[in-house]
């Protein structure tokens, strides 16, 4: 394996792995803000509000888009084990 290949890998290692943990992190950024921006409004400071919503995001998260994130992880293995076998 030269070092172009390895440049390669690692760059679609990256890209897979952040094409898989982007739905995950964007939820729950979104609903951290909003809870952020109530508790500003509100002044409640309570720990367990910003807690369990985000946690709820993250299940359902996993829970819809759970196919499609196995799906692209699968498709990476294959390739990753396509380009073993070939060396």
């Amino acid at each position: 394996m030269d070092s172009d290949t390895a440049m390669h890998l690692l760059s679609q290692t990256l890209l897979t792995a952040a094409k898989v943990s982007a739905p995950i992190l964007l939820a729950t950024l979104a609903v951290g803000v909003v809870i952020s921006i109530f508790q500003v409004v509100t002044q409640i400071q309570e720990m367990t509000l910003t807690f369990i919503p985000k946690l709820i995001t993250v299940v359902a998260m996993v829970v819809v888009t759970g196919a499609w994130m196995m799906a692209v992880v699968v498709e990476f293995t294959k390739h990753l084990f396509g380009l073993i076998a070939g060396m």
